[in-house]
């Protein structure tokens, strides 16, 4: 019996020390990103979505023409791939959303304002494309 306590009590702390990662590492869009600082964690700039856009998958955000967003690093095209931009809504019947980043195709959106140039070249990571 106090054998089994162990176990359980074993089992409860490796829970509590490597804890259940519910998510997949999707395929990277980039392998370089362009960002304003080198954790990419500033805003670039601010733009309108000149159309809606439905994400494909968890690594893209929904936007909805005329939805403002904040961009926070663009990735560098490769080959044949799109350009897409990181960012998150603003506004605040958007308010479900705000926080939430995400890529979007960068031909869909105008620049409203730059706050930053985004100088600094970054590789991506996986954790840039990993999803929930």
């Amino acid at each position: 019996m106090t054998q089994r306590v162990y176990l359980v009590i074993l089992l409860l702390c490796l829970r509590l020390m490597y804890p259940l990662v519910t998510g997949i590492f999707m395929d990277k869009l980039a392998s370089k990103k362009l960002c304003a600082d080198d954790d990419c964690v500033y805003t670039i700039s601010l733009v309108r979505a000149e159309e809606d856009y439905n994400a494909p998958d968890c690594r893209f955000i929904n936007i909805k023409k005329g939805q403002l967003i904040y961009v926070y690093s663009k990735l560098v095209k490769e080959k044949e791939s799109g350009e897409f931009w990181a960012g998150s809504v603003y506004g605040e019947q958007y308010e479900d959303h705000m926080g939430t980043v995400g890529y979007f195709p960068s031909s869909l959106v105008s620049e409203q304002h730059v706050y930053q140039e985004a100088n600094k070249t970054v590789p991506t990571m996986d954790m840039d494309f990993f999803c929930e």
